[in-house]
């Protein structure tokens, strides 16, 4: 096998295997195109992937990391509970479950998974995971807000069958219409992720009927076992032992909490200790186990070798202890709504932190470590969306600008799309200037969103990070600029809110979202004068950073 991937010598397992990462992405278009709400059908917030009938991952399409890399824990959580309900899954049945201490996310995450049969024998499991932009609770969008347990943040579906046998529950979907504010959304997007599981369950079967049942069966524990022992052969090329620890810290209100782990290197493995993390929190700040699970092997993927093929042969090499009753494997009922979507940002930079002293010349600054997160609602309709920002500074070159980093992989909301379909008018959208941390290296920039409401008594939650605390910057580097959020009321009056809060917008109220830089990479003085010339040029830096950091000096001859 050639190093960078599953290619060559495989001969028809190279088939099966890729024809099943296709089958992934081709679920993936299914469910796009066929989506109602703008969350799913312009955001992209949704994966698909391809499993064992033993619960391991082995095909996924290019689609969130916090949801695929949760997905074999949420499956096998899922086997285990259904054993106990006797929820035998038959062919043509299909589970639904949001449940986030089984699906392994948060409750908006609403996760269905099929089983695959060819001749009466189970070969694979198809399955995807969609963010419902509300799933009923105290607030519109069902993230954040002032909640105690898992409860307030939504519905809880525990594992049952959406379909039976080839029939669908609409009775089932009729009663989650009831309890969430957007009802035609939620419907059209169940059917849309039906739709998708019906495609990819369709291109198993091919499979099958070509090659045989016991040749995909086959392929699955062969690119298991590759990917193991890829990612075996990866650590132990990187000639490194040892242990390094880092902490870094959640705002929630006037506390820190802090999440730490150890990270260490032994031959062949890696170990991730969040061992002295926080207790849990009466907030949804808590992170699920999957959710962890995600964020760390993320992490590491990303500094071991990002090009390398993904399955869940890269969980036997990795071992992650999350101590019970913890911010990062909290117990129910502790709500979890922003620990998605913020703790497994923190978490991921807690381990980068800690592989910045193993692997020094891998490791890029802190990226903006957040999502942004927007829920906004009023009379009968709710949207939600996520906020680009800053990357940090690479060991090659500037981070990023104005892109959604690390545990999300959606896209922007266009602002025609809101504004068509929601009582709300965008009146900023730009990079937001001097916001990348000062290095050698600059830390990308954040961006600046805001919007007015068009109709009173609108609720708009934030649910934010990195207000107080910057993303910090590696080797010399210093940190990005960090996010503010703003209420602008008609009449003028400016309020700061906290990284967290929720608030009533009337007619003319402005929302303005100011997201966090890239922390920078290395001494900012040895910054080429070319670049930090182009920067101010491009409206990237102001002046005085660049006198104050760069050691620029105005009207002084260029030097060459």
């Amino acid at each position: 096998m050639e190093r960078s991937g599953l290619r060559s010598r495989g001969g028809v397992r190279d088939v099966i295997l890729h024809a099943a990462i296709f089958a992934a992405e081709e679920m993936g278009v299914v469910l796009r195109r066929t989506a109602y709400s703008p969350n799913i059908r312009d955001r992209l917030d949704f994966s698909c992937a391809v499993l064992s009938p033993e619960g391991d991952l082995v095909a996924q399409a290019e689609h969130i990391p916090v949801h695929l890399g949760s997905m074999a824990v949420g499956l096998r959580n899922l086997m285990r509970e259904a054993e106990k309900l006797g929820l035998f899954m038959e062919e043509g049945d299909v589970v639904i479950v949001n449940d986030p201490y089984i699906a392994g996310t948060h409750l908006n995450d609403v996760m269905l998974v099929k089983p695959v049969y060819h001749h009466g024998r189970m070969i694979a499991f198809v399955a995807n995971k969609a963010h419902h932009v509300d799933i009923g609770g105290q607030v519109p969008g069902s993230i954040g807000g002032d909640v105690g347990e898992l409860v307030q943040e939504g519905l809880v579906i525990p594992p049952m069958k959406l379909v039976e046998r080839g029939k669908v529950k609409w009775e089932l979907i009729r009663l989650i219409q009831a309890n969430v504010r957007t009802p035609s959304y939620v419907a059209g997007d169940l059917k849309a992720q039906l739709a998708s599981l019906n495609v990819g369950e369709a291109a198993i079967k091919r499979l099958a009927e070509k090659y045989g049942a016991e040749r995909v069966l086959e392929t699955w524990s062969w690119a298991l076992d590759y990917v193991e022992e890829y990612t075996r052969r990866t650590v132990a090329e990187l000639g490194v032992e040892g242990s390094a620890i880092a902490e870094d810290y959640l705002e929630l209100g006037d506390r820190m909490v802090k999440i730490k782990a150890r990270v260490s290197i032994r031959r062949d493995r890696v170990a991730v200790d969040f061992s002295g993390t926080s207790p849990q929190v009466e907030a949804p700040v808590n992170a699920v186990y999957g959710v962890t699970v995600a964020s760390t092997l993320f992490a590491l993927k990303s500094i071991l070798d990002p090009e390398m093929p993904m399955n869940s042969g890269f969980e036997r090499v990795i071992e992650v202890k999350a101590p019970r009753g913890t911010l990062v494997n909290p117990v129910r009922p502790a709500p979890v709504s922003a620990g998605n979507v913020e703790t497994s940002q923190r978490i991921a930079d807690v381990v980068f932190r800690a592989l910045a002293q193993l692997l020094p010349d891998r490791v890029p600054a802190a990226s903006c470590g957040s999502m942004n997160n927007v829920a906004v609602g009023g009379r009968g309709w709710a949207f939600y969306e996520t906020i680009a920002c800053g990357s940090g500074g690479r060991p090659c070159c500037d981070g990023v600008d104005g892109v959604h980093t690390n545990m999300t992989n959606t896209m922007n909301t266009p602002i025609e799309v809101l504004e068509s379909s929601y009582p709300v008018l965008f009146t900023q959208y730009r990079l937001r200037e001097g916001s990348g941390g000062p290095g050698r290296y600059r830390g990308g920039l954040g961006v600046v969103r805001a919007f007015a409401v068009l109709e009173d008594g609108v609720r708009v939650t934030v649910t934010g990070e990195r207000v107080k605390l910057r993303p910090w910057g590696l080797h010399g580097g210093l940190p990005g600029e960090p996010a503010e959020y703003l209420v602008v009321r008609s009449d003028g009056r400016v309020e700061k809110l906290p990284s967290k809060a929720t608030v009533v917008l009337n007619k003319g109220d402005m929302l303005v979202v100011k997201t966090a830089g890239g922390g920078g990479w290395g001494d900012p003085k040895l910054r080429p004068r070319s670049l930090v010339e182009r920067d101010l040029r491009e409206g990237r830096i102001t002046l005085e950073q660049a006198v104050k950091y760069y050691g620029y000096k105005p009207g002084e001859e260029r030097r060459s």
